[in-house]
């Protein structure tokens, strides 16, 4: 599989996701479960996928603002515990929104722009990463966060959606 690929596979199963979500009682998504500093609750995680994506090829990717400047419901989103309280149709669009731009940005790629360098200021002072290295980052990181969502869910009594590759691949037939 390549990253638009992938991609795809994320989008689809993002929309059982997100119906699942749809389909849970607010209580559920917004209760503290989770302990520290960055995410207590569903709707916390809900929130960070979509902001790691938008800050990784708006930000670092495309040298351009994010999309979260454009969506007034989030205005200023950032990491932490505070998202118990949106209303999760608001996190939904803001994602349906960077999905959107995700895909025209993926639309575009060449070999080339996956070779690029890019240069960040991470802990360590200046690091490189290819556009190919920091794409797949965005994408594993949302497959492990959705698995995390899933755990909440079906500790909350409710079951997840079966995310699993497998469930989107096509048949082949001999």
């Amino acid at each position: 599989m390549n990253i638009p690929e992938t991609y795809s596979y994320l989008t689809r199963a993002r929309r059982d996701l997100w119906a699942a979500l749809e389909a849970t009682p607010d209580e559920v998504l917004s209760r503290p479960v989770l302990s520290g500093s960055r995410f207590h609750s569903i709707k916390d995680l809900v929130l960070h996928i979509p902001a790691v994506e938008d800050s990784w090829i708006h930000e670092d990717l495309l040298a351009d603002a994010p999309v979260w400047e454009r969506v007034p419901a989030i205005q200023g989103a950032e990491d932490g515990p505070v998202y118990a309280a949106f209303p999760l149709e608001a996190l939904l669009d803001y994602w349906r929104q960077v999905e959107a731009s995700t895909q025209t940005y993926l639309g575009r790629l060449t070999p080339a722009e996956l070779a690029r360098e890019v240069v960040v200021n991470g802990s360590e002072g200046e690091e490189r990463f290819t556009v190919d290295g920091l794409l797949w980052h965005v994408l594993i990181h949302e497959m492990r966060h959705t698995a995390q969502i899933a755990v909440l869910l079906r500790q909350a009594g409710i079951k997840p959606p079966f995310l699993d590759l497998l469930n989107y691949l096509p048949v082949t037939q001999k």
